[in-house]
């Protein structure tokens, strides 16, 4: 509370007057009273999110990413792969077998051939055979027959027309019209207007004009009057506006309203760190409490009364537990081998029994081994045993 003692708010300047004196402790007092809830309730809220962010959502998050891989994205890469690639070419290798090369064999092998020698080759041939010296023969006589005879034909029907025809039309116009229209029209009308209608326009002009002048010397006058009666009526609204409205308002804005902003916002900044400094010391004593009265006394338990009864119930009862079950896990495997050997070697001499071996090596059983004697208690179930029969080669030795 002693910010303001110190430091000035920013924005402050100092020799504002005694109503900003007056206003700056209560504002803030009022301002901090509705700020600090806001600010514990924010600080609530972010600690809030922070761990549920931490402990709930990026682990959720971990998880629909798995769970959404594992069951989309796998599945989709292994059908895109497997099934929709495979299938998109034998799609791709039919369309081509079906729709593309059968139209491109008929294009190469049947319209390209039928165009080329059925329809190009005759008309070349045609061209250059028949319609070419046709041409020249059809050139040469229009070049040498017909067009002189339209030369002569030409020129006669020209001397005809211009005989019959342009030469009394042209007589009319320069014999009788021309001296018509000039001496009966454009001179009476050269006079008329020479004589009367300059005059006439002469006078009717500057009677207009001095008309117009006058017209615009009064309008001239008028606009001027009435240009000064509304200066003179905006010079007047100006003094009115800016002495009944601009002033008080400019007072009220520079002496009332700028200091009172400028100690709320500067209240509303102090409050929002008093009311964090606040904030922060609650939540430092909600922690020590739930460090003190939770934590703590779990703690003390686990580390007192659970670890030791673990590592009793670990070393006394689990480890003893751990070392039978491998013990008899060991036994019995040694049975089961110890089992299997004995059934192996009873099957074989019961095929023995049966079937009988030569006095040779009996095939199966290797050689340089001891065979197995009466008083042999253990059995390697790794090692094979040696036949009961001598070598290959060897005379049997008669039992004393």
């Amino acid at each position: 509370m002693d910010y303001g003692k110190h430091q000035a708010p920013r924005g402050y300047e100092p020799g504002e007057g005694i109503l900003t004196t007056l206003i700056r402790i209560p504002v803030r007092i009022v301002v901090v009273v509705l700020v600090l809830p806001v600010r514990m309730a924010w600080d609530a809220l972010t600690a809030l999110w922070h761990a549920a962010d931490r402990v709930l959502l990026r682990p959720l998050g971990r998880a629909l990413a798995r769970l959404l891989d594992t069951l989309v994205l796998t599945p989709l890469t292994w059908l895109y792969t497997w099934v929709l690639t495979p299938l998109g070419k034998a799609t791709a290798w039919l369309a081509v077998a079906l729709f593309i090369r059968p139209w491109t064999g008929l294009w190469r092998y049947v319209v390209v051939p039928v165009a080329r020698y059925g329809i190009a080759v005759p008309a070349a041939w045609l061209y250059r055979a028949v319609l070419t010296p046709l041409g020249h023969g059809l050139r040469w006589i229009g070049t040498a027959l017909m067009a002189p005879a339209a030369r002569g034909l030409g020129t006669g029907l020209a001397r005809l027309l211009a005989t019959l025809l342009v030469l009394p039309v042209a007589a009319l116009w320069r014999y009788v019209i021309v001296p018509v229209v000039r001496y009966g029209l454009i001179v009476p009308a050269v006079w008329l207007y020479e004589t009367v209608l300059t005059p006439v326009g002469l006078g009717t002009a500057w009677v207009l004009g001095r008309l117009w002048q006058g017209t615009a010397w009064i309008l001239g006058r008028l606009r001027q009057g009435i240009a000064a009666t509304g200066r003179g009526l905006g010079l007047a609204l100006t003094w009115l506006v800016t002495t009944l409205l601009v002033a008080p308002v400019s007072w009220t804005y520079r002496h009332l309203l700028a200091p009172v902003g400028r100690e709320i916002a500067a209240a509303f900044e102090v409050a929002w760190r008093i009311a964090g400094y606040v904030s922060r010391a609650v939540g430092r004593a909600l922690a020590w409490l739930a460090m003190t009265l939770l934590v703590a006394p779990v703690s003390w338990a686990y580390r007192t009364l659970v670890t030791p009864v673990g590592h009793f119930l670990r070393d006394s009862v689990c480890a003893p537990a751990r070392r039978a079950a491998a013990e008899a896990g060991r036994a019995a495997r040694a049975a089961l081998a110890s089992a299997r050997e004995t059934v192996r070697l009873a099957r074989r001499d019961a095929w023995r029994a049966l079937a009988g071996t030569p006095g040779g090596a009996r095939s199966g059983e290797p050689l340089g081994i001891p065979a197995r004697t009466l008083g042999s208690t253990t059995t390697v179930p790794s090692a094979a045993q040696a036949s009961d029969t001598p070598p290959l080669g060897e005379k049997l030795v008669g039992r004393g």
